[in-house]
């Protein structure tokens, strides 16, 4: 017997960690052509939507995301977003049928405990992947939010103001502490306990959370969260 599928969570403000996988393990990315399309696609809906993105990343097989819910939900950005590239990669490379594996993956997650450590996380994929030679190569790299924040590269709809923010007041030096802090992980590897779960500001998205609570949504547990016990229990007792 087929269980039913858990309805997504989400909230205004609330931030999530969204993984998608091409269809038995294929590839969603073919060319830099492919590439583009995904990225302006995502753009033109982070802008629309006014949803914010801390972190992203590109693989041939696979993407990350590190997303703040704006006026739409996540559910319905990323429905647009997958259904618009997916036809367009058909089209372009003469293939019929899904291109994504099953759903994408969406995790709710505790954003004090685990906004840089996902930044981190997402952002040292491709040298994971071995996609570039080293920590410097990755800086340079066009599918991966990470030099945007070191200001190498140019992208209009990533937020880099807040997460040099976390890292200090002038610009200058705040980039030179998160680059430390990014290559520190690189010797963490993988971290499976990421990628159970999405992001929550405790401003904003905090109240639509708790209501999501009150209701019985979501309970301890569940692989939808990231977060510690109280952020995954709440406080609705």
């Amino acid at each position: 017997m087929l269980m039913p599928r858990k309805a997504r969570i989400d909230a205004p403000g609330a931030l999530h960690h969204v993984i998608g996988r091409g269809i038995n393990r294929q590839k969603i990315f073919s060319d830099k052509t492919d590439y583009m399309n995904f990225l302006e696609r995502l753009g033109d809906l982070l802008i629309e939507t006014k949803t914010s993105c801390y972190a992203w990343a590109l693989i041939a097989n696979h993407f990350h995301l590190l997303l703040k819910t704006g006026s739409a939900s996540i559910s319905i950005l990323m429905k647009r977003l997958l259904t618009g590239y997916a036809v367009n990669y058909n089209r372009r490379h003469r293939r019929f049928g899904h291109l994504f594996q099953n759903r994408y993956k969406s995790i709710l997650c505790q954003e004090d405990s685990y906004l840089l450590e996902l930044v981190r996380y997402i952002h040292l994929n491709p040298l994971r992947a071995k996609l570039v030679s080293d920590y410097n190569a990755l800086g340079r790299h066009p599918y991966c939010g990470h030099g945007v924040i070191l200001g190498r590269r140019k992208k209009d709809w990533q937020d880099t103001e807040y997460i040099l923010g976390l890292f200090g007041d002038k610009e200058a030096g705040a980039r030179r502490e998160y680059s430390e802090f990014i290559r520190k992980g690189i010797e963490q590897g993988r971290r499976p306990d990421l990628t159970g779960g999405g992001l929550l500001r405790s401003q904003g998205g905090w109240s639509g959370v708790k209501s999501l609570r009150k209701s019985g949504d979501y309970q301890k547990g569940d692989e939808r969260i990231l977060g510690d016990g109280e952020f995954v229990i709440g406080d609705a007792h």
